[in-house]
């Protein structure tokens, strides 16, 4: 669970705004609702929620009723199946006490030292991140895996298809991605990414030519938060060379739900939840699709000094950020 301050959270539960809410029936009695709901702190950022398939303020389920589509275990399952992992966690668990007793942090950040964060040379570095595509929710027809390439790196590889289901809903179709999961500590403890220190995301990446997105997600302790997602653009060169790529943390702008959001924020590197690549069908680039990754790092350089790339001035809320 994430802990903060008691002034923060008391400012935050004395700061809630008024939900303005819009009703209107058609001839056929539909009711369409509109719901815009923002929470703001004073002094910290501004917490809102996206506008896509809200009914409520409060949101139920972190993964948006996705989880929905996937069987449920019985609870003779469940317990089966956490018997099966009681011995793994408790290895797990003897490694943090080994770690805690050691007391060997990493106190001085050299420039120019990577350190590798995630690295693909076995197939267990690879089962730590999970690979979806719209298919798996019977919103498309693409097909992606995540494995390990022949030459020894993670391979994201896939098609593309554009096509969209005929049942009336879906109006976009044709994406794939891949994400860490979620950052844990010993049986099955919610934890956090602390890249704190540092300030460039590095990575050595050979691709196809596309335009994938880097999502950095940042799930916090209330329901606004759970869908924080920050992205950049990955641009690839495709052929047969590897590139290196160095990210600021700066450039990395918020979305909610996919949606950019417009009052924008730093991204608090103390809580990093997971790490993922996008790549989609958008602009008639249906079709196969390949990115290798050989590790995704961390580097602290001092010349690079910017806190956030974006603007950060303010509006009333009737005019920007409603």
């Amino acid at each position: 669970m994430l802990t903060r301050p008691h002034s923060i959270l008391r400012q935050l539960y004395q700061s809630v705004r008024e939900c303005a809410s819009t009703r209107r029936l058609s001839g056929q009695q539909e009711t369409t609702l509109r719901l815009r709901s923002e929470v703001g702190v004073k002094g910290s950022r501004c917490l809102h929620t996206s506008p896509v398939c809200r009914t409520t303020f409060y949101e139920r389920d972190r993964k948006s009723s996705y989880n929905s589509t996937r069987p449920q275990l019985s609870r003779k399952e469940r317990i089966l199946q956490g018997l099966k992992e009681l011995k793994s966690e408790i290895g797990v668990w003897r490694e943090e006490v080994k770690e805690h007793f050691r007391s060997d942090p990493i106190l001085l950040y050299r420039p120019g030292e990577v350190d590798v964060k995630f690295q693909f040379k076995e197939s267990t570095d690879v089962e730590k991140w999970v690979c979806t595509v719209d298919s798996d929710h019977n919103e498309g027809y693409s097909k992606a895996s995540f494995d390990v390439s022949p030459a020894g790196y993670g391979l994201f590889h896939g098609f593309l298809n554009s096509r969209v289901p005929i049942d009336g809903k879906i109006k976009r179709s044709g994406y794939a991605n891949i994400s860490s999961i979620r950052a844990q500590k010993s049986f099955k403890r919610n934890s956090f990414y602390n890249w704190q220190p540092y300030n460039m995301l590095v990575m050595r990446i050979r691709g196809d030519g596309r335009s994938y997105l880097i999502n950095l997600a940042t799930e916090g302790y209330f329901d606004v938060l759970w869908n924080d997602v920050y992205h950049f653009a990955l641009y690839t060169r495709g052929g047969p060379y590897w590139q290196h790529v160095r990210i600021p943390f700066s450039k990395f702008f918020l979305a909610s739900k996919g949606r950019v959001q417009d009052k924008q924020h730093a991204i608090n590197l103390e809580y990093i939840t997971r790490v993922g690549f996008t790549v989609d069908a958008r602009h008639d680039s249906e079709g196969p699709f390949s990115l290798e990754i050989d590790y995704i790092g961390c580097e602290n350089d001092p010349s690079h000094t910017e806190d956030f790339a974006y603007e950060m001035y303010k509006q009333d809320k009737y005019i920007v950020g409603t």
